[in-house]
């Protein structure tokens, strides 16, 4: 399969990407977790080229792309801007954690550009947190970034995922590549001009809620509530695997996630 690489110019940062599939065939985009990059997709990124145009980026701050600088910038207009960079006018959106806050934000906020959302353990902006996620940044302001990434890779987060020595490696490897930066700096960077809880009831793409059922409990809530408000959704809890289901449980997640917008094509 040939894959197109490299580093997009884009409102003033460099946005490494991969692009695979045929040109003629419909979009299909990945946006990876907070800490993570690309990579964590590497279980469907061929797969999913065989029936799509598919691009996976790593987000400003992450994996190969460059860091912000005390400019204000937008991670949606970020996204926007590299599908108008290759020319992909409407897409199917497909994020993970981080990632799924961002693709929640870039539907809710350009809708025609939004074939369909698939929201996998998603993050929502405005959720009230049941515990502070923002705990390794002291840890990393106090005994180095180092210190902070050993101790979110042994968190309950990915407690599911380490159970799998390769899935663990591969975690490892992203972690260990990630700067630290938003431990450490303030990101002038915002999601989208959206209120702080999000207008749910205007995500009018079809929309699939992933969730792993042994993640914690906050993106189960995420979950029930996206599903309860936005009016084309429907969830799934794909058994036995946590917060990085596609990762733990590749074959089931691409059977869902292909499944879905495969109906989606035939319902037109």
């Amino acid at each position: 399969m040939m894959t197109q690489s490299g580093l997009a110019e884009i409102n003033r940062a460099r946005l490494y990407y991969e692009l695979a599939g045929a040109e003629a065939d419909e979009p299909v985009v990945f946006i990876h977790g907070f800490s993570l990059d690309s990579r964590m997709w590497d279980d469907q990124f061929e797969v999913f080229a065989k029936r799509y145009r598919v691009l996976r980026y790593d987000v400003r701050g992450f994996g190969r792309s460059s860091l912000p600088t005390t400019e204000p910038y937008s991670q949606v207009d970020d996204l926007l801007a590299l599908l108008n960079h290759f020319q992909l006018t409407r897409a199917h959106i497909i994020g993970l954690s981080m990632g799924g806050g961002l693709a929640l934000d870039f539907a809710l906020t350009h809708p025609a550009a939004t074939r369909s959302l698939t929201l996998v353990d998603a993050a929502l902006g405005g959720f009230a947190w049941s515990k502070d996620w923002g705990t390794p940044g002291a840890l990393a302001r106090s005994a180095g970034v180092e210190a902070a990434k050993r101790a979110w890779l042994t968190g309950e987060l990915f407690a599911p995922a380490n159970e799998q020595p390769a899935v663990a490696a591969r975690l490892e490897a992203m972690v260990r590549d990630y700067s630290g930066y938003h431990w450490l700096n303030q990101d002038p960077g915002r999601w989208a001009d959206l209120p702080a809880e999000r207008p749910l009831e205007q995500v009018r793409a079809p929309t699939l809620i992933l969730v792993g059922e042994r993640d914690v409990p906050d993106f189960h809530r995420i979950a029930e509530t996206i599903a309860a408000r936005a009016p084309n959704a429907r969830q799934v809890t794909l058994p036995g695997v946590g917060h990085m289901c596609n990762m733990e449980a590749p074959q089931a997640f691409n059977e869902v996630v292909l499944n879905f917008l495969a109906a989606i094509n035939q319902s037109l």
